[in-house]
């Protein structure tokens, strides 16, 4: 089945290229890279890769010409990680909930109240840390070569009741990404978390099969659960992390020219897509206000560290879902984020 399903994806972009192979082409001295990534036109990794196509084909003189596959053109987000271990996408960005079927340790961006509460220092933690650059060596160690994880913007909670303290979560039924740690975490707020494909949110939110759903401001909008939810939480528990990665056999293949300019664009493009997402959250939020009659509540310091107390007991889930490493990258991370609080 696995093998079919490569095939036919192989099958699928020979018919969008119309070239002779699954992997790098090249036609007429062009050669084409393909990167996939999981959001609609106007989202963040849309942006991301929209930029990095830009500046990679304008670098080159024309010479490599860039694919762009959004979600459910040649699979889904779990499609995408399989298919940069096969060399089928050239690059992909994918978050860690799709990545943690492959590498359970990526999923240390969704212990809640983990990372800081400043975006600033989120940035300054994903280009800086010895842990995340621990947790890249085991992402290469599965064929996806890590070139930069970024932020896409707090996770916030849009729900059909106010919520301003765990109990309130009570028998909420709320949409998250299948991920043991996510339900985790829901569940010790109380909550009754329930998986859902991204693109039935909206229905589901709309017949009543869910109460609640969690994601970035920006997808808010642009998939309208706005529409059909009465509030917006501003909680702040955990931000939604992406990586940008590469085939390991395709990046190790590249001249060291051709090397230097990809990591030199993808460097640009993540400090590029910090500010693009901070200007989109926010407009996004500021539309949603004009347009609805959704009320927006930012939870207190206080209301929040009644949240951490309660997600505590979540955060050993990861820590039994992966090894020594996997605690030790957990412990360092942790270490880090306190020396950069406490130099602040």
């Amino acid at each position: 089945m696995r093998a079919f399903k490569l095939i036919s994806i192989c099958l699928v972009l020979l018919t969008l290229t119309f070239t002779a192979g699954c992997a790098e082409i090249v036609d007429d001295g062009v050669t084409t890279w393909r990167i996939g990534h999981e959001e609609v036109v106007g989202g963040v990794m849309d942006e991301f890769a929209l930029e990095f196509k830009r500046l990679i084909e304008e670098r080159s003189n024309g010479s490599i010409e860039v694919e762009v596959y959004r979600t459910g053109e040649i699979g889904n987000h779990v499609d995408h990680v399989e298919f940069i271990q096969e060399g089928l996408l050239n690059f992909a960005i994918v978050n860690p909930g799709s990545s943690s079927t492959t590498v359970p340790e990526n999923n240390i961006f969704y212990n809640h109240f983990l990372l800081p509460s400043d975006e600033e220092d989120i940035k300054t933690m994903l280009d800086e840390s010895q842990a995340i650059k621990r947790l890249n060596e085991i992402n290469r160690e599965h064929d996806m070569n890590v070139h930069s994880w970024f932020v896409e913007g707090f996770n916030v909670w849009t729900t059909n009741k106010e919520i301003r303290t765990p109990k309130d979560f009570s028998g909420v039924k709320i949409r998250t990404m299948q991920s043991p740690l996510i339900i985790a975490s829901y569940r010790a707020y109380g909550a009754n978390p329930t998986p859902m494909p991204y693109m039935e949110v909206y229905s589901g939110l709309q017949l009543g099969q869910i109460d609640a759903q969690v994601n970035p401001v920006f997808a808010i909008e642009e998939m309208s659960f706005y529409e059909v939810q009465r509030y917006i939480i501003l909680s702040n528990q955990d931000a939604f992390v992406a990586a940008m990665v590469s085939n390991v056999d395709f990046i190790d293949s590249l001249d060291a020219t051709t090397r230097q300019m990809v990591e030199e664009v993808i460097a640009e493009v993540t400090d590029h897509i910090f500010e693009f997402q901070r200007n989109l959250n926010k407009t996004r939020l500021d539309k949603i206000r004009e347009v609805s009659d959704i009320k927006i509540i930012e939870l207190t310091d206080e209301e929040r560290e009644l949240f951490r107390d309660a997600s505590v007991s979540a955060r050993q889930v990861f820590r039994n879902s992966v090894g020594t490493r996997g605690n030790e990258i957990l412990d360092l991370f942790e270490a880090e984020i306190q020396e950069l609080l406490d130099s602040k």
